[in-house]
């Protein structure tokens, strides 16, 4: 989420403002958006500089699978297979990361049974680094990883270790 401009709180308003042909975006609180209404020309609020138009001498990057550009994409809203996400990978990056201001999904914890589902989320997470330790031919940090693993499952499952 966006942190306002002016302020530490969360923006809930996003303004695009074009003055003399220049392009930026701001992002303001509930509080802020009230002083920037009353005195819009007021230059303490920090906004981000929007780009309008690609260079043309910058090559447009294609998914060699579909054919589609990253522009076609911006523009349908859709990619056109999977194959698009590491053509673009780049490019979808920093679109997450100005939307969400962060590239790494955070979630959430379900209220119900929250012990168990964060067990889950470790049982994946340690499957997931003892995969790569193998892989990667580590086999100290893989036997760490496998009695980590073992541990865990005894107290997901009541088996024991």
């Amino acid at each position: 989420m966006k942190k306002c401009g002016r302020c530490a709180k969360p923006a809930v308003h996003h303004i695009t403002e074009i003055l003399e042909g220049e392009v930026k975006a701001l992002h303001l609180c509930e509080t802020c958006i009230k002083d920037y209404l009353d005195n819009p020309e007021s230059t303490e609020t920090e906004s981000e500089e929007v780009e309008t138009e690609s260079d043309p001498n910058e090559a447009e990057t294609v998914c060699e699978s579909c054919g589609i550009t990253f522009k076609e994409f911006r523009s349908r809203g859709r990619l056109g297979c999977g194959e698009c996400y590491n053509a673009f990978r780049t490019e979808l990056l920093q679109l997450i990361e100005n939307i969400h201001s962060s590239d790494t999904h955070c979630g959430k914890i379900p209220k119900r049974e929250p012990q168990a589902s964060q067990i889950q989320f470790d049982l994946a997470r340690v499957r997931t680094e003892l995969r790569e330790a193998i892989e990667r031919e580590d086999y100290e940090d893989a036997a760490r990883l496998r009695d980590k693993l073992k541990s865990l499952e005894a107290e997901a499952f009541g088996t024991p270790s």
